[in-house]
């Protein structure tokens, strides 16, 4: 990884993922996850907080980046269950097939190259009883905002590691095998709409 991915963008997404408002997102989805946990693109850790201590028995947080897993540290060190690094891309998960029972994806979904290949290997890992819980930002419902997402996303995806603003989060989700069980939509307070739409719920497999 470059220089920037690696030293400069890590902070940048602590900061800009860490807000209220998104952390209010993070509050809603996150305590329902239970069991053995896979978290795809853990980051610095800003799920930690939020999971049910009492309903995880272990967390698995698949993250590529270095710079990354460095700024999770103080999170790691307060988290009360145990947690593992997997240090491969969202398309590579390195777990048995059925041995989870939830994965979580929270402003994620949006950076993966292979988002079909990825959606894929949850599905392989999922328990058939598990669930996939999401929070992610993407393609907005109003035209006028989606013309400036299409607009916008080469530019922002340069700039932000990856970062997609204009993917229909529920329609890659449905195409990887699941069936949406719940999803609420909204426009996050005190956030540019054009990267502020919200798609948040969970789904089972197909």
């Amino acid at each position: 990884m470059s220089f920037y991915e690696n030293r400069i963008l890590p902070p940048m997404i602590r900061i800009a993922c860490g807000n209220d408002a998104i952390a209010r997102q993070r509050r809603l989805v996150v305590p329902e996850a239970e069991g053995r946990v896979l978290e795809i693109g853990m980051g610095p850790g800003l799920n930690i907080p939020f999971y049910n201590p009492d309903k995880v028995e272990k967390v698995w947080g698949l993250e590529p980046n270095t710079g990354m897993r460095k700024q999770a540290q103080p999170n790691l060190k307060a988290a009360r269950f145990p947690v593992e690094w997997l240090d491969l891309p969202g398309e590579q998960i390195p777990l048995e097939d059925n041995s989870v029972d939830t994965v979580l994806l929270t402003y994620t979904l949006c950076t993966i190259p292979d988002w079909r290949l990825a959606l894929e290997g949850m599905r392989r890992v999922l328990k058939p009883s598990g669930r996939l819980i999401f929070c992610e930002h993407g393609r907005a419902p109003d035209p006028g905002v989606r013309k400036w997402q299409n607009r916008l996303n080469g530019a922002w995806r340069k700039m932000a590691g990856g970062c997609n603003i204009n993917r229909p989060i529920t329609e890659y989700i449905e195409s990887g095998g699941f069936i949406i069980g719940k999803v609420d939509t909204e426009y996050i307070r005190k956030t540019p709409r054009i990267v502020g739409y919200t798609y948040r719920g969970y789904a089972a497999i197909a």
